[in-house]
């Protein structure tokens, strides 16, 4: 018997979206489980954040569809630097702002209460106070991801979680996203990072407008996969049972990333 537990919260079928006329995404096939952990890499102009925004909605495919499990609500974080960071709000009033009926300008006591619960989780909870523009690269990032989790999302879309924080920063992050999906929330997010974030991934996605390949970083990672999604040669290094990938250096001979016994 089907259950609605049981069924995909996205599916994405033989999608292509366009701007202009010009095929952004070509005959994209894609399903996200409500257990999924899935990174999207590919290079810049590669259809990325579209791919979130044909999931959102917020792109219609020219071709092909999204379709949407019954009810599905989506958090969306954006990248960092799209932000208005002087804009003259708190890091409470900026998450109340995300709220269902957000546009009143007041908010119900269990309201506040809920959101002071969001930031206590995300480790941010002394900073409720403070002006966003005082934030750090990390605890800016917490504030979108609690933007997105005060309502309760079931699917968490992330754009470049991580685009120009620092390693630690980096680290704690997706150690964050890692422990909302253990407690059941979905995550899709997008990177450039392919060492730091998407090697640690259960699934990964590369994508070039159409999908190169998917699977697990093992899979996935590897120089055949990475030169047709990014157009270069790169080597591919076994380090203890994990892809590490660097560019091939001129004339180097191929270092073939090597999967562990058993």
């Amino acid at each position: 018997m089907t259950t609605a537990a049981s069924l995909p919260l996205v599916s994405i079928e033989g999608v292509t979206c366009a701007y202009d006329r010009r095929a952004v995404l070509r005959d994209i096939d894609l399903v996200v489980q409500r257990t999924d952990f899935v990174g999207v890499v590919g290079p810049s102009g590669s259809g990325k954040t579209t791919l979130l925004r044909a999931i959102l909605g917020t792109v219609r495919p020219v071709r092909g569809r999204v379709v949407t499990g019954a009810g599905l609500t989506c958090g969306y974080v954006p990248q960092v630097g799209s932000v208005d960071w002087n804009f003259p709000v708190t890091v409470s009033e900026a998450v109340l702002m995300a709220r269902k009926g957000g546009l009143l300008p007041w908010a119900s006591s269990d309201e506040k209460r809920d959101v002071a619960g969001v930031l206590d989780r995300l480790g941010i909870g002394d900073l409720g106070r403070r002006h966003i523009r005082e934030l750090s690269g990390g605890q800016q990032q917490r504030v979108f991801i609690a933007r997105a989790l005060v309502r309760r999302p079931q699917l968490l879309l992330l754009d470049e979680p991580t685009s120009g924080v620092d390693v630690r920063t980096r680290h704690d992050v997706l150690h964050l996203l890692a422990e909302l999906n253990f407690d059941g929330l979905a995550v899709v997010l997008t990177t450039h990072d392919l060492n730091g974030i998407a090697a640690h991934l259960p699934q990964l996605v590369c994508l070039n407008g159409e999908i190169v390949g998917s699977g697990a970083p093992s899979d996935v990672l590897t120089p055949d996969v990475l030169e047709r999604t990014y157009g270069a040669p790169m080597d591919v290094l076994d380090h203890g049972g994990m892809p590490i990938v660097v560019d091939r250096a001129p004339g180097a001979d191929i270092l073939p990333f090597r999967r562990p016994a058993g």
